[in-house]
């Protein structure tokens, strides 16, 4: 099992510097991912960069690395492009 580090509203609240109303708003809203384990909610660490970001954490990686590649994925398009219509 991964140990992953996660936070309890009361913490992510001090994190950001915001009230734990404003975190449980976060969270209803889909601003901040949570998961809830009977009446209580833990929040990943990676999920706190989402208010920032609008993204999760593994989101904005994977995204990052699809822009690298698409120069790469554009030219082997036109390759085919150019086979094809020949």
């Amino acid at each position: 099992m991964q140990n992953a580090t996660v936070y309890t509203p009361a913490q992510v609240a001090e994190i950001l510097q915001v009230s734990k109303s404003t975190v449980y708003e976060l969270i209803t809203n889909g601003e901040l991912i949570a998961k809830k384990i009977g009446r209580v909610y833990r929040i990943p660490k990676n999920s706190i960069s989402f208010v920032f970001t609008g993204l999760d954490e593994d989101i904005l990686q994977a995204e990052k690395v699809d822009l690298e590649n698409l120069p790469a994925i554009n030219k082997a398009l036109n390759d085919i492009r150019k086979k094809d219509n020949v």
